[in-house]
């Protein structure tokens, strides 16, 4: 099958187009046709091996975590899914070498949810790893309930067009932090307040904040929060917390009712071909993408 894969760890022209085999299909798991992967700013950190820590890697090493597709065929232990199946999924295992950058993918059965009826291919691969980031955060670590503040940093991007969202949704009160031209388009998903954050200000006090950014605006943001989370940064402490997202299936499921009750929707800047994926790459290093951006694999 046709992957983008790194044989070793570096910049961009590591990325390769390559015939590679396709993945054992599991006991308990489904194989999916990918159509889109969503492309995250984890990923240009993978293939630099900042992910090397954390995980075993497996070389040649497929990039991705994100899919949405069609179910090819189901293992024998797998429930709740059957051939022709319209899906999408955070795929992160407990390695890292089988991604989404690829036109197959398997995984266990409890990582998949059904698509999004309302959503493309595209649309709906861009959902999986920021939405249920921001889902997970928002809802477990911070515990948000109607009528708080929440301050979502870089509220723009993957991960916080997605919170600024789901805090609404749940009836918060999503304020975020991002470049004026973008506040618009925050108020329009639901930002009751947008603060330039070229300007340095801040809320005096808000009752819970995401933390995407980490360093000094971390350090300024625990000052003015009761509750912070961060996706960047690890910390302890009362009212203090470090999340990694994590797959699950079933919330997944959740986030899709959300798409389709109209309360959520992803923002896709641009789709490229797997052909070019470094120039994905390349625009989510430069740190201005709004919303997400994915790879059509159709």
């Amino acid at each position: 099958m046709r992957a983008i894969v790194i044989r070793e760890f570096g910049g961009r022209d590591r990325l390769e187009l390559a015939d590679i085999p396709r993945p054992k299909l599991l006991p308990d798991g489904v194989r999916i046709r990918i159509l889109a992967a969503g492309v995250n700013p984890v990923d240009w950190k993978t293939r630099e091996g900042r992910q090397d820590p954390r995980f075993p890697h497996v070389f040649p090493v497929v990039l991705g975590w994100d899919a949405a597709g069609v179910v090819e065929e189901v293992g024998p232990a797998a429930v709740g899914f059957a051939p022709g199946d319209e899906v999408f999924a955070y795929c992160r295992k407990h390695f890292i070498g089988e991604g989404t950058y690829a036109e197959e993918i398997v995984l266990p059965a409890d990582f998949v949810a059904a698509k999004p009826t309302a959503l493309s291919f595209a649309d709906a691969a861009a959902v999986p790893l920021a939405a249920q980031t921001a889902y997970q955060v928002l809802v477990e670590r911070l515990q948000i309930q109607a009528g708080e503040t929440v301050l979502v940093h870089a509220a723009a991007g993957g991960v916080g067009h997605f919170a600024v969202q789901i805090a609404a949704a749940l009836g918060a009160k999503p304020i975020g932090t991002a470049s004026e031209a973008n506040h618009e388009f925050l108020r329009e998903l639901g930002a009751v307040e947008c603060i330039d954050y070229r300007s340095g200000d801040l809320p005096e006090h808000v009752d819970c904040a995401l933390d995407t950014i980490g360093g000094e605006t971390l350090e300024r943001t625990l000052r003015i929060a009761g509750r912070t989370c961060s996706i960047v940064q690890p910390m302890a402490g009362e009212g203090r917390s470090y999340h990694y997202v994590r797959p699950d299936g079933r919330q997944l499921a959740t986030l899709a009712e959300l798409v389709d009750e109209g309360k959520l929707r992803p923002h896709v800047q641009e789709a490229f071909p797997l052909e070019q994926t470094a120039r994905a790459h390349e625009l989510l290093e430069e740190g201005h993408v709004r919303g997400k951006l994915v790879l059509t694999l159709d």
